[in-house]
């Protein structure tokens, strides 16, 4: 499986992680067509090569052409949600989002919906998040791991005044997922600078786990910060190959369970999205009577051991639970592999299922081909039932690597 391993020796921030990605081989090109699709106008997109401390890489700046407004999070949530994003991209940018303003409202003492963006409002980050959710999957990263970061000391000025570094955002947001951080080498300490921002901490502890596995590294890349430092002020990243799947976690699976009997159900739909984006493994809901004769829903979520905090926080933050419970689960699992084929529509991904071996299911990918359907107006059912056929050849075969 293809994993991306962040390197965050000098900190992070968003135009670093996705100079970084630029640098490691994302196309400028095609990530300049998929930006188009969140029909943000009046920003301009600057990628250049350049150095920091003799270290290579590339460097982006995004710049507004006009005066942008100081937005909500409701309206950058209302901007990607009705943009054209790919579904997975669409739902890796509002997570991130979300855990970014779950962390504002915690510091301000205010509620996600009323937290007013500044910095991170701005044109430059939602291009930022956007973007590396995209290269990320451009770059056809399934799971993407990071070292610890560093923070750096002294003080930033933000739109809210002085604050200390880490700001009390980016603090937040590493004590919610449980990330660890690194402390200055010998003779950095007196080099006063925020390294890590609340951007950067955003992406990171939305995406990554906080670990290194071993993988077979096949490119490395650089993201270029905008200070001279006395260090190389950079972000690496390695693309690799591990032996891993995508639900493989060393510590084993959980199910996360909780019972809800008094939140507008119509908000299930929205609470599902978010738990998959965070890294849950499935999701479900039962209908449940409970004391009293009260009707509810029973949440379920399998997720693994290493996800836990997030999803607990993604379930606590947007219900009105009191609390998760949490059972150590063993599962059996079948082997997966995923072939495209090509249907008179066009390309649509099949997802194979193997047992001791042998291919024994074909099933086409819903959302391929729900997008053909869109664009070419026309039943579901025929782009489906043709890419059904060509996927089922593989039955029978044996399953390879």
């Amino acid at each position: 499986m293809r994993i991306a391993f962040f390197d965050p020796f000098s900190g992070a921030s968003g135009d670093m992680i996705l100079g970084a990605l630029l640098d490691v081989g994302l196309p400028e090109k095609a990530l300049r067509s998929d930006l188009g699709k969140l029909n943000l106008p009046g920003y301009t997109l600057l990628i250049t090569r350049d150095e920091r401390g003799s270290v290579a890489g590339t460097r982006v700046v995004v710049t507004p052409d006009v005066e942008q407004p100081h937005r909500h999070w409701r309206d950058i949530r209302t901007l990607i949600e009705e943009s054209a994003l790919d579904a997975p991209v669409r739902d890796a940018a509002l997570s991130i989002f979300a855990r970014l303003a779950e962390a504002e409202a915690g510091v301000h003492g205010t509620t996600p919906d009323e937290v007013h963006f500044h910095e991170v409002g701005g044109v430059d980050a939602i291009v930022d998040i956007c973007g590396a959710c995209i290269g990320l999957a451009l770059l056809g990263v399934r799971a993407v791991f990071s070292g610890p970061p560093r923070l750096g000391s002294g003080f930033v000025r933000a739109a809210h005044g002085l604050l200390p570094v880490p700001a009390p955002a980016t603090a937040a947001l590493l004590a919610r997922a449980g990330a660890p951080s690194a402390g200055p080498d010998p003779g950095t300490e007196s080099v006063q600078v925020e390294l890590l921002t609340p951007t950067g901490a955003a992406i990171l502890t939305t995406l990554a786990e906080f670990r290194r596995p071993d993988f077979v590294p096949s490119a490395i890349g650089y993201g270029l910060g905008t200070r001279e430092l006395p260090w190389p002020n950079a972000l690496r990243v390695w693309i690799g190959e591990a032996d891993i799947t995508p639900d493989d976690d060393a510590n084993g699976d959980l199910l996360l369970e909780t019972n809800i009997d008094d939140m507008n159900p119509q908000f299930f739909d929205l609470l599902s999205d978010r738990l998959f984006a965070a890294g849950a493994l499935d999701v479900w809901l039962t209908p449940i009577t409970m004391k009293k004769g009260r009707p509810a829903t029973q949440v379920s979520v399998i997720c693994p051991v290493s996800r836990r905090r997030s999803l607990e926080d993604v379930l606590i933050t947007n219900t009105t639970t009191l609390g998760v419970r949490a059972v150590p689960i063993e599962r059996v699992k079948a082997a997966r592999r995923s072939e495209t084929v090509v249907t008179r529509w066009g390309e649509v991904r099949v997802k194979l299922r193997a047992w001791n071996g042998r291919v024994i299911d074909a099933s086409p990918e819903y959302d391929d081909c729900l997008a053909i359907a869109r664009a070419q107006e026309i039943p579901i059912r025929e782009i489906w039932n043709e890419a059904y056929r060509l996927g089922e050849v593989h039955v029978g075969r044996t399953m390879t690597a």
